[in-house]
């Protein structure tokens, strides 16, 4: 885990707010299995460091090394798959209350693992909470995306719009990236990348942080989000705000 700068270690002493009770998910969606280093494992890391700092139980799952099934249902067992572990990862994304997915960029695309994941996201995505309102609704999401190419706004403009479809709230700056010099070259993590001293990724990745951070103690401290006009459960039973109901006849 890196260490924080001085600048931050300051942000964190001088916070006058309690995340103590957070919870945070990380979802790394590089390619490669451990123990093989994730240079998008690295730029996470200092997010990461700064939620510890302040409380928070961060938890990291990498996707590759779990066996999670194609498709868009909760249980994908129940569709052909001889395994699908999936559904312990969704359990683990509805005990946060911040979800990060992080992505190398391909080919100036998120990783064909993070499509996966966000697609499993979408299978649950039916789901209601106890007001009625889609399961997601309450939580904060993010980004963190690093590569040798260019792509790194695509890849976030696409993560974000998913997560705030799906239900979560995505906050302003809600993506972080470094990229090194196009084409091959050395990764964030490597001697002489210049990536962790790097001034505007580093800014980046702490307003990031701290926007996670802030939301999802305002959600948490709100309740959620109002379910008022947003209740999925009201509207199928034809309570239907601003539109007359339908008529079945």
């Amino acid at each position: 885990m890196p260490e924080l700068s001085p600048q931050q270690e300051r942000l964190c002493a001088e916070s006058r707010w309690d995340f103590s009770d957070l919870r945070a998910l990380v979802v790394n969606c590089t390619l490669k299995r451990s123990p093989e280093v994730s240079h998008t494992q690295g730029l996470a890391d200092l997010s990461i460091a700064i939620m510890e700092r302040n409380g928070v139980a961060v938890e990291v799952v990498r996707a590759v090394d779990h066996d999670i099934a194609t498709g868009v249902q909760p249980d994908m067992t129940a569709h052909g798959w001889a395994r699908d572990e999936w559904p312990a990862i969704f359990a683990r994304v509805m005990a946060a209350d911040i979800l990060v997915l992080t992505s190398p960029i391909w080919l100036g695309e998120k990783s064909s693992v993070c499509t996966r994941v966000i697609e499993r996201l979408y299978g649950n995505s039916h789901l209601l909470n106890d007001r009625g309102q889609y399961a997601y609704y309450g939580r904060v999401g993010g980004c963190i995306i690093t590569g040798n190419e260019d792509g790194a706004k695509h890849c976030a403009m696409n993560i974000l719009y998913s997560l705030q479809h799906l239900g979560f709230t995505v906050p302003p700056q809600a993506d972080s990236a470094w990229l090194g010099e196009a084409g091959p070259g050395p990764s964030y993590l490597d001697p002489g990348s210049g990536g962790p001293q790097n001034d505007f990724t580093n800014r980046n990745t702490a307003f990031l942080t701290w926007n996670l951070l802030h939301l999802a103690r305002m959600l948490k401290d709100a309740g959620g989000i109002p379910a008022h006009g947003n209740q999925r459960s009201a509207w199928d039973a034809g309570c239907r705000p601003d539109f007359p109901n339908p008529d079945y006849r």
